[in-house]
């Protein structure tokens, strides 16, 4: 094999990256491996926001009876490919069947334990390094067209409360106040404090990763094909390039993670929730803060010299290349928000956000081969999960015990 690191990082996204500089932050010597780079698939395209309040899952109970509407209508958020279907029934039918007011309180307190200081996680990681200059500490709003839009939301902002959240809600001469942008758009909102803003989220991760390299880590670009184990432990992976030695391997590859813990033996019930944005290039309107069109389910952002819309929900695997019709949903709904927006160009994107059927990550040791971590699965969380989920898995990987109770995550929940 080809002699490497002691510790492996598999992915370059805003999980592996997290986790190899902490790791490296405590001493020790840390190799990135990703197929094509840092930040090159959903750290790229996600809506830029840290979501600190976005803890209530997409499985609720007002989300069954919507679902024909949604899968048959023109202008709903959620897309499918049916020519996958007979390999997605299993999984979407255990993810459904989380949609219920017990298990929506459960994975509500699981994403806010992980989430809720998401903005300070973000500074401590990038604090002093040229990934500083990307973050911005930020409200967060959720826009409803009418007040009755949001009472039919009650149940979840009541969950949010319980779990701490604080919030204030703005009617429409609210928001024009809070921000002039927003007149006339919407007729209510609600402004999540204690959040964040990422205005290049592309850029952010890979300044991370450079930050990482200029300390002394290594990035090696090859697509891993399997871990290498010997007498149930790993000693290596088996890359495009070669072979790799490691004492130590953590898996935050992302959406593809799942086929490579599944051959370490690892149930994984896990898909590709397939998202998408559109991108206004020198746009005219520039909004003070992120927020979400609770209605159309997408995010929008004013990033730098670009208006970000982005969002959506379409599975239909790993494969597929972009389909066109959520693009044009979200070209149309943007269009209809904002009549006056002007731009120069128009960029069109689509990444696969991995997504677990209980709509929580995996983070923890593999029960089987006790010398890889998972550290995956964070759906359109990632963003907002990923330095906390690369300071946990830092220190189980280094041997420490993390002050928190990580049980709601652990890989081998589902066997």
């Amino acid at each position: 094999m080809k002699a490497s690191d002691d510790i492996l990082v598999i992915g370059g996204g805003i999980v592996g990256v997290s986790t190899a500089i902490w790791l490296q932050r405590k001493g020790f010597a840390v190799t990135i491996v990703d197929r094509e780079g840092f930040a090159a698939g959903t750290s790229y395209g996600n809506a830029g926001i840290l979501a600190a309040s976005s803890v209530i899952p997409v499985t609720t109970p007002q989300l069954l009876p919507k679902i024909p509407s949604m899968l048959f209508g023109r202008d709903t958020p959620l897309f499918l490919r049916w020519t996958y279907l007979p390999k997605l029934l299993p999984f979407l039918l255990h993810y459904l069947g989380h949609a219920n007011r017990k298990d929506v309180k459960r994975i509500a307190e699981g994403l806010a334990n992980l989430m809720h200081d998401s903005a300070e996680q973000h500074y401590a990681l990038a604090k002093g390094t040229p990934a500083e200059r990307y973050m911005k500490h930020s409200d967060y709003l959720h826009v409803y067209p009418s007040r009755q839009a949001f009472e039919k939301d009650a149940a979840g902002w009541e969950t949010r409360t319980e779990l701490g959240y604080g919030y204030t809600e703005l009617d429409a001469a609210g928001l024009a106040e809070y921000d002039p942008a927003l007149a006339n758009r919407f007729g209510y909102g609600v402004l999540c404090p204690e959040s964040g803003q990422i205005t290049d989220p592309g850029e952010y991760t890979r300044a991370l990763g450079q930050h990482f390299i200029d300390q002394g880590g290594r990035l090696e670009i090859a697509a891993v094909e399997e871990i290498i184990t010997e007498n149930g432990r790993a000693v290596g992976i088996r890359t495009s390039a070669g072979e790799m030695q490691a004492s130590r391997i953590v898996v935050a590859s992302g959406a593809w993670s799942g086929d490579m813990v599944r051959k370490l033996g690892l149930k994984v019930p896990m898909e590709s929730e397939r998202g998408y944005h559109v991108e206004y290039v020198n746009p005219n309107l520039h909004f003070r803060v992120p927020f979400m069109v609770t209605e159309a389910k997408f995010a929008v952002n004013s990033m730098e010299g670009r208006l970000r819309c982005a969002g959506v929900a379409e599975f239909g695997g790993l494969a597929a290349g972009p389909s066109r019709q959520p693009v044009e949903y979200l070209k149309r709904r943007t269009a209809s928000l904002f009549p006056d927006l002007e731009y120069d160009d128009v960029r069109v994107w689509m990444g696969h956000r991995p997504s677990t059927t209980d709509s929580m990550p995996m983070i923890g040791t593999l029960p089987n081969v006790p010398n890889v971590w998972a550290g995956f699965g964070h759906q359109h969380l990632g963003l907002t999960g990923g330095p906390k989920t690369g300071r946990w898995l830092a220190q189980l990987v280094s041997g420490e015990m993390p002050n928190t109770d990580l049980t709601a995550y652990a890989p081998d929940r589902f066997s």
